[in-house]
């Protein structure tokens, strides 16, 4: 092929990327044996931002997704104007257990909600086991009349969502909570995702209340920011989910709320939330992580009212490793009594809540342990501890002591 046939070949391509009458006609599957696409503009979407598009979206959805062999709805690039809710539905008396690549692939399309009745946008329910849906470039933007933005639903025992992606998602200005994922949804990924200036929570993360248990989630480079209440909820007592690289700015309440721990923030910022507080007085943290967790290379910025990087009542273990905080203190800790803190390399003031000490190395001294003889940090030399009475004496026992003048006097 020469040049000349390279680059004519390559105006067609981006022919097809970038003109809605390319997606006209079917789009045949790349070989045999592959899940096809098929183009929104089949089943009569204009795109253009001023006619009702409800119907001719449902109908496109309910013929590519919800078949006995759903594939790839395209949507190309326009703005979608709804009036009410769309839903996807699987039911395995019907469609069967879905379990070969499927969803939507919408670069440059927005759905604009004209929903007035508290009714979600865009909801997604399983009735059976569906696994490899993708969503991908689709914006959702509500009228603050609507519910929830986009929800996957599968609040039910014996139904399941594995294998969920979202990338490149959008959703703001909705009624209520930007993304909800609730029940039985296993091993999903969430990509570059942006839920912002939402009525209710950027993202809801949670068990189902009729059975279900949410999972393995990981999120990835996405921003939380400025919805009226959290940023981001992991829902008690759901814990296993993930963020890495994301940020949490400029929300109503707490940037993530993990009621029962959240396993791993690695890289994550939060910044200048707690916005309804008024006053640094009764702000609050960026994060609250109760139980246990982790965070790894955390940052919180604050010039108005957040006050820590992140508060914890610790029921396990929480450790924090290279983290930072910058116009607000690094953490605020208590325990429950069965509950450790280690904070390695990192720059901030803890604030601890009553006897109960965090273990602290390479910050401030090169290590601080607790000092209470009943403390669960106590220095461990060997079978020996170490602990400082109340007098200010250093103490040493073989084994664990069980007053605060046990053992013998070693320094003054």
């Amino acid at each position: 092929m020469n040049r000349r046939d390279l680059f004519a070949n390559g105006g067609a391509a981006a022919l097809l990327l970038t003109s809605p009458s390319a997606f006209a006609a079917p789009l045949a599957p790349a070989a045999a044996g592959l899940v096809g696409l098929r183009s929104a503009l089949e089943f009569g979407v204009t795109g253009d931002g001023l006619v009702d598009e409800t119907d001719a979206l449902q109908g496109a959805m309910d013929a590519v997704l919800n078949a006995s062999a759903p594939s790839f709805l395209v949507i190309p690039p326009g703005r979608y104007r709804v009036s009410r809710p769309l839903r996807i539905e699987y039911r395995r008396e019907t469609t069967g257990n879905v379990t070969q690549p499927h969803g939507i692939l919408a670069h440059g399309a927005t759905l604009l909600s004209g929903i007035t009745d508290g009714s979600d946008v865009l909801t997604i329910t399983s009735h059976a086991t569906t696994r490899f849906l993708l969503m991908e470039g689709l914006a959702i933007r509500g009228n603050r009349s609507e519910g929830r933005g986009l929800v996957f639903d599968c609040n039910r025992e014996g139904s399941y969502i594995y294998n969920l992606c979202l990338r490149d998602i959008f959703v703001e200005n909705c009624g209520s909570d930007g993304l909800n994922m609730i029940g039985n949804i296993f091993e999903g990924q969430i990509f570059n995702c942006y839920f912002r200036d939402n009525g209710g929570t950027g993202a809801v993360l949670k068990h189902g209340d009729a059975g279900g248990v949410l999972s393995a989630i990981h999120v990835f480079g996405s921003v939380f920011g400025g919805n009226a209440n959290h940023g981001a909820v992991l829902s008690s007592p759901a814990n296993d989910a993930s963020f890495h690289g994301c940020y949490f700015l400029e929300n109503g309440l707490f940037g993530l709320s993990a009621a029962n721990g959240c396993p791993l923030l690695s890289h994550c910022g939060f910044e200048n939330n707690h916005m309804k507080a008024g006053s640094k007085a009764t702000g609050d943290a960026g994060a609250r992580i109760s139980n246990f967790g982790t965070l790894v290379g955390c940052t919180s910025h604050s010039i108005h009212y957040q006050t820590h990087l992140v508060r914890s009542y610790i029921v396990g273990d929480v450790t924090m490793i290279g983290c930072s905080a910058s116009g607000s203190r690094l953490a605020a800790l208590q325990s429950s009594g069965t509950g450790r803190a280690t904070v390695i390399g990192c720059r901030g003031e803890i604030d601890h809540t009553g006897a109960f000490r965090s273990v602290r190395i390479g910050q401030q001294a090169g290590a601080v342990f607790g000092s209470d003889w009943n403390g669960m940090n106590l220095v461990h030399l060997g079978d020996y501890r170490l602990w400082v009475d109340a007098g200010g004496n250093l103490r040493m026992k073989r084994g664990a002591p069980v007053a605060d003048d046990d053992g013998k006097l070693v320094g003054t």
